[in-house]
């Protein structure tokens, strides 16, 4: 019996419904105007969203059955190493850095705007390390490896690179003097969002959403972050406000005369856990183990993913411009 109770809660706990049945229970619908209303509220909107996206692509006869095969083991993976290993990256950043913050913030609308800005700013810096060293590249590659795009992507993470992704952008948040409630409330609603901009087509073929696309990253943005073709190379690191991406050039729109290709730039077989999960790391350890001199040794692990001692290598960037090269001569 307590093993179907264990399953009966993970079904609930995935689909993020915990805290609207409590309120049921508690049978006072006031508390649905509260904030904790407000998540319990939100919370399942992107699950029930991916399981809408799964039935119609059944429906459409496009059910992306591999992708969802690796990305739930994956998710498997990461709930039993959840239970062994806790970091409580966040709480450690705010209690070590908090003393140090430049500025006080408080929770005001034009403090908020403050915020998310910073926010955007932290979450642009990880995500931009992440595609250019290749040591954060191998916590980073998991989600990029999936051959199709759709909200199970959202899922597909390495189990460390959160504690990663937490130090950078908290610590960037705590010091420019965000209040721990704000990011909180920021983290929340970015989370969110973050996990909506990998719908796939299955759901919502055109992601552009007309002039919003103008203004913010849209799922088309991401689609375009997580393709290999040579034009999207390492563009479009944001998550809701595009404004870091345009002022450090990463901007990137979506070509409508293009077909997305989905991957990493590296020959995988995206169907195999292995090689979605551990492939990076995997290659990066034969790379350091076969390269000559503690230098380059060095050089694998902290240059970017595609970098080799020997001459005939090519990273994404150099990829790019070597398309946008050719594109400029053609005309």
């Amino acid at each position: 019996m307590s093993f179907f109770n264990s399953l009966w809660n993970e079904i609930i706990g995935f689909f993020g419904v915990n805290q609207f049945i409590g309120i049921l229970q508690k049978q006072d619908y006031s508390l649905l105007l509260t904030y904790d209303g407000i998540v319990a509220l939100i919370l399942p909107i992107i699950p029930l969203l991916l399981f809408l996206e799964v039935f119609l692509g059944f429906i459409y006869k496009k059910p992306q059955t591999k992708v969802y095969k690796v990305i739930f083991l994956i998710y498997l993976f990461n709930r039993v190493l959840g239970r062994f290993i806790a970091i409580g990256m966040v709480a450690l950043c705010i209690g070590a850095l908090q003393p140090f913050a430049i500025i006080k913030t408080s929770m005001t609308w034009y403090w908020f705007i403050y915020g998310y800005i910073i926010w955007e700013f932290a979450h642009f810096t990880y995500h931009f390390l992440a595609h250019k060293v290749r040591l954060f590249w191998c916590l980073h590659a998991t989600h990029h490896s999936p051959e199709e795009m759709n909200l199970s992507v959202s899922h597909a993470h390495f189990f460390l690179e959160a504690p990663y992704a937490d130090f950078i952008r908290t610590s960037i948040c705590i010091l420019m003097g965000l209040d721990p409630i704000m990011l909180f409330t920021i983290m929340f609603i970015d989370g969110t969002y973050g996990a909506f901009i990998h719908v796939g087509e299955n759901l919502i073929k055109d992601a552009r959403f007309g002039y919003l696309n103008k203004i913010i990253l849209t799922p088309s943005h991401h689609r375009v972050h997580h393709a290999r073709n040579p034009l999207y190379l390492d563009t479009n690191y944001c998550n809701l406000l595009n404004i870091w991406d345009r002022i450090f050039g990463t901007y990137q729109e979506e070509n409508p005369d293009l077909d997305i290709d989905y991957g990493i730039t590296r020959p995988i077989n995206s169907g195999n856990f292995i090689h979605v999960y551990f492939g990076e790391i995997i290659h990066l350890t034969r790379d350091v183990i076969n390269a000559p001199g503690v230098l380059n040794k060095l050089r694998y692990v902290f240059y970017p993913p595609g970098w080799s001692h020997e001459s005939d290598y090519q990273t994404a960037k150099m990829i790019r411009e070597s398309y946008l090269e050719e594109q400029d001569a053609s005309f």
